[in-house]
């Protein structure tokens, strides 16, 4: 039976706000690519054709259309929706009807490694005795991750999610194999501390049933994508890595252009100076600009004078996240104020005023809008005596607080 892929292309991508209100963190690009792109390519080139995809509610559909039906990769796909973020444990549950008791990779889907995962595939599926295999990789600050213990003969011993005292230094990349017995074990481990069931205890349980699990030592760069300062130096390794230069725009003569520079079909660069590694994207105008290395420049964009270490984005999607930004962090005006709320009229009063909550009013030489029992829940004595302390106020411009009567 064929090996199948599943990759995790769920969650909702909340360390990268606000880059991600508007669309999926797998979808993010480095050097004008998606990250799941370099993902789908990975498995592709392991021979992997049957990939089942795990979508969220929220970004299934934004995630559906970038793939399509995965014919570029000469691969089969299939979506298969998580209804919840459970766990990297509960989307394997939810993908068995597809997984159908074969063999498979598990792959996240915002993890950038250096090299191709081929060699490790090929290897589990010889090695029938192994149960599982996961990928690790040597980090400075193991705490922060899942780490194995393994022993001498390339065996993991132990799986800990990020332990207070690791007594390893050995990551887990977010590369998984298995075998069908996974199911037995998850379905025997509870919910972490998160609420969710996590990989590593299904692969501790499979451990305490016997099961036997290898590992491979990743010695090439790994970057996690999901995260804000992954994502710049994912940007900056990518093409210092792996861009391949080519010219399928338009150079006129007083352009300059050194290094490894890749110019999309219908890009422009007029009167301009690059110098690479630099990605344009299809369509872009680059006019009267010095472009410094580790660029890339999204899709129908015009821009002048860009700097080195630069990320410029389609402008469809800069506004699209941009527009997101401020609506997320637009607050009433009422909820402005540290102290109370800033009251600009009636209704808001009335509001507050019922939650016997401190309010921060503008003074008015007028007091008939404070005068209305319904709004503010006043006696009539109360409100003679509010209209009183407003015209003394008033008269030393002194802004004032009034508080609900208890």
């Amino acid at each position: 039976m064929n090996m199948k892929g599943l990759v995790l292309a769920g969650g909702a991508g909340t360390r990268l706000r606000p880059l991600t209100h508007t669309g999926a963190k797998q979808l993010v690009p480095v050097a004008n690519r998606p990250v799941l792109m370099y993902v789908m390519d990975n498995l592709a080139d392991a021979g992997i054709r049957e990939i089942g995809v795990i979508i969220s509610p929220e970004t299934g559909r934004e995630i559906q259309a970038a793939l399509g039906d995965g014919s570029q990769w000469r691969a089969k796909l299939t979506f298969i929706p998580q209804d919840r973020p459970g766990g990297l444990a509960h989307a394997v549950a939810t993908a068995r009807t597809f997984l159908d008791g074969s063999d498979f990779v598990m792959y996240l889907g915002d993890n950038l490694i250096g090299t191709m995962i081929a060699e490790s595939v090929q290897r589990f599926r010889s090695e029938t005795s192994f149960q599982a295999s996961v990928m690790l990789k040597e980090v400075p600050n193991p705490a922060a991750f899942g780490v194995a213990e393994v022993d001498a003969e390339g065996h993991v011993t132990r799986l800990v999610e990020k332990p207070k005292a690791p007594k390893s230094n050995l990551a887990l990349v977010g590369i998984y194999m298995f075998r069908p017995s996974i199911f037995e074990a998850i379905s025997l481990i509870q919910p972490s501390g998160r609420g969710e069931l996590e990989i590593t205890d299904a692969i501790s349980k499979l451990i305490e049933l016997g099961g036997k699990v290898q590992f491979s030592r990743l010695t090439s760069w790994w970057l996690d994508t999901g995260k804000k300062d992954d994502l710049l130096i994912a940007n900056h390794t990518v093409l210092d890595d792996w861009l391949k230069p080519a010219v399928m725009g338009r150079i006129d003569a007083e352009s300059q252009i050194i290094g490894r520079v890749r110019l999309e079909e219908g890009a422009r660069i007029e009167r301009s100076s690059v110098r690479g590694p630099v990605i344009i994207g299809k369509g872009a105008v680059i006019s009267d600009s010095r472009i410094g290395p580790f660029t890339a420049v999204g899709d129908e964009v015009e821009r002048r004078a860009l700097g080195p270490h630069a990320r410029v984005l389609d402008p469809r999607r800069a506004a699209a996240r941009r527009l997101a930004h401020r609506k997320a962090r637009r607050r009433p005006p009422w909820r402005s104020s540290p102290r109370g709320a800033i009251v600009d009229g009636r209704r808001r009063l009335r509001g507050r005023a019922r939650e016997g909550l401190k309010i921060r009013w503008p003074i008015r030489r007028s007091a008939s809008w404070l005068r209305n029992p319904v709004s503010t829940g006043m006696t009539e004595a109360q409100r003679s005596s509010r209209a009183r302390s407003e015209t003394r106020a008033s008269r030393s411009s002194t802004p004032g607080f009034i508080r609900r009567p208890t």
